[in-house]
């Protein structure tokens, strides 16, 4: 029974949807975790919390890590919805981490804002243009006759 739910989650996700659900689940995660055990002053997100408290700004990371998830269950090309709300969260760090470096606030910013464009940013409009190959099936051997 177990094996009949994952092959047919690997076939309705695809590889495409399967990177969808990854990465939604962690920005969830991740918007969540700020909820619940915020930092007390997270350095280099001055910019961010001048127009919001955290809180909110963990709830963009929930928000889009859900339309990220539920995007996984739809057809490639009707998925762009999920790419585009993966992409949000992770500007938006790696802009107030540019910032903090430039006003001088948190130097160690510059880093993380590469590190945030690069492996998250980058390798979310890498995913987005990868596309969904089917596989074929591999043939099931022959069944032997029943001795009559």
């Amino acid at each position: 029974m177990p094996r009949r739910v994952v092959r047919r989650l690997q076939t309705t996700l695809g590889r495409r949807g399967a990177f969808l659900a990854i990465l939604g689940t962690g920005k969830t995660c991740w918007g969540i975790g700020m909820i619940v055990a915020p930092q007390p002053a997270p350095q280099g997100l001055r910019l961010l919390l001048e127009m919001c408290p955290l809180s909110s700004w963990a709830w963009l990371w929930i928000t889009c890590g859900l339309i990220t998830t539920a995007s996984a269950f739809l057809r490639v090309g009707r998925d762009w919805a999920g790419f585009v709300a993966a992409l949000i969260p992770p500007t938006v760090w790696a802009i107030s981490y540019t910032s903090a470096v430039v006003t001088g606030e948190f130097t160690r910013g510059g880093f993380l804002a590469v590190w945030y464009l690069t492996s998250h940013v980058g390798v979310i409009m890498w995913a987005a243009t990868v596309p969904e190959h089917s596989v074929p099936h591999v043939p099931r051997p022959a069944r032997k006759g029943r001795p009559g």
